[in-house]
């Protein structure tokens, strides 16, 4: 056997391992006369909520127990999942990426369509867990992700966020911020995450999404991603690599939100309004008085979009005892229909909610509230990258952005290798 191979053995080993021991009776059946509900969530920043929402749940439902495992945070989420149901550990509820999962996992999937939480799904926000006209998932919420800004720091350099309206103006802005970093005791200007495949794959999806003319069927139909909004992914690729924290491969995420730009040690990182809950976390007043979100400029100098919609969605898994299957799908119409439900929705898990039946005031941060409003507008852009050819972003286009990050390949290298591993592996 050869070494490598031998180390990803390991690792397989591990990760089942891993699984096994955070989660207790993996079966979804009964467990002290408890019917046993297993749910695997990736949202490493609100598992605490989740947690919360599901001790509520099991006060006034005294019948069923819900076992949560959480992965995620630098861990490979996919892999775990996985692992899951190649050690017969299959859970009853878990989170699919887009129509890739739903592709992948299909014959374990519930039709959810006559679930409440699916008649309440806002219009158009089903479509990223829809095949053949059947909806197989529930969104967790909508999310949208461009630059985070800290605007104290922007205003500390004598620039005015919302004067920002073309791509000079970005550029001029973080050279303007770079050449006052001592003064406004900064360590860079941006503090990208280039250790995360995740981020860099959300990165990627402001250029790609309007190659695939902003629609989801299409991105997940596509068999070539050309690259067509190349040479401006180059130029925000070549602008962070000259002004970010370095080593930038070694940029996790904890250490670019929680050390970095929580800190005031960088202007500028690459987020979504996930991060909320984290800041909260570690300073309540930075959400609320620093936060802001920036759009990108790719297919217009002067005309800027975010990346928003449905980042997730709740799948069921189908293939479980009858009753687990009918609890599972109470407890999701529970957490987004119920009046506790839609509290902690916009309340404790600060998320931009993807239902109907909630207050747009009802969003609690300012940031959620401007992607919500960006939403409605018009300006913003789908979540394409969730429809790559499954395994393309953590195997094929990271590795080699990280190559070229690192100066060991030329740009034109990364987008030749990258737009053929999209179609050999589509």
């Amino acid at each position: 056997m050869k070494v490598h191979s031998l180390k990803g053995l390991v690792a397989v080993l591990f990760v089942i391992g891993l699984l096994v021991g955070c989660s207790s009776n993996g079966s979804g059946g009964k467990s002290d006369g408890k019917l046993v509900i297993d749910v695997f969530n990736i949202k490493v920043e609100t598992k605490d909520q989740l947690q919360a929402m599901i001790d509520e749940y099991e006060n006034n439902n005294e019948n069923v127990s819900i076992n949560l495992t959480t992965v995620g945070g630098g861990q490979d989420a996919a892999s775990a999942l996985q692992a899951k149901f190649s050690s017969n550990e299959e859970p009853a509820i878990f989170l699919l990426g887009g129509l890739s999962d739903v592709e992948k996992y299909q014959k374990y999937l519930l039709d959810v369509s006559d679930m409440e939480s699916a008649k309440t799904a806002i219009e158009g926000t089903l479509q990223g867990a829809t095949v053949d006209n059947k909806p197989y998932g529930i969104p967790l919420n909508i999310e949208g992700f461009g630059w985070m800004i800290n605007k104290e720091i922007f205003n500390s350099a004598g620039i005015d966020p919302s004067t920002i309206e073309s791509y000079d103006d970005f550029v001029k802005a973080v050279e303007t911020i770079d050449s006052k970093k001592d003064e406004l005791g900064l360590e860079a200007v941006f503090g990208f995450s280039g250790k995360e495949d995740w981020v860099v794959s959300q990165f990627s999806n402001h250029f790609s999404a309007p190659e695939f003319d902003n629609d989801l069927n299409k991105a997940y139909e596509s068999t070539e991603l050309t690259f067509k909004y190349g040479d401006r992914f180059k130029e925000y690729t070549d602008l962070i690599n000259q002004y970010n924290v370095q080593p930038i491969l070694s940029l996790d995420y904890s250490t670019s939100v929680e050390e970095l730009f929580t800190n005031n040690k960088v202007a500028i990182i690459h987020q979504g309004n996930w991060i909320v809950p984290t800041l909260d976390s570690l300073d309540p007043e930075f959400t609320k008085n620093k936060l802001g979100i920036l759009p990108l400029f790719v297919d217009s100098d002067d005309q800027g979009y975010i990346s928003a919609g449905p980042s997730w969605f709740w799948g069921i898994n189908k293939e479980k005892d009858e009753k687990v299957v009918e609890a599972s799908k109470d407890f999701i119409d529970w957490m987004y229909t119920s009046d506790y439900g839609k509290e902690q929705i916009v309340g404790d898990f600060k998320y931009i909610p993807a239902h109907e039946g909630y207050e747009a005031d009802s969003i609690q941060d300012p940031v959620s509230k401007e992607v919500y409003q960006m939403l409605v507008d018009g300006k913003s852009r789908v979540w394409a990258h969730n429809q790559y050819p499954n395994g393309f972003s953590q195997t094929a286009m990271f590795p080699e952005y990280q190559k070229y990050l690192n100066g060991d390949i030329d740009w034109e290298a990364f987008l030749e290798t990258s737009s053929s591993k999209f179609t050999e592996m589509r």
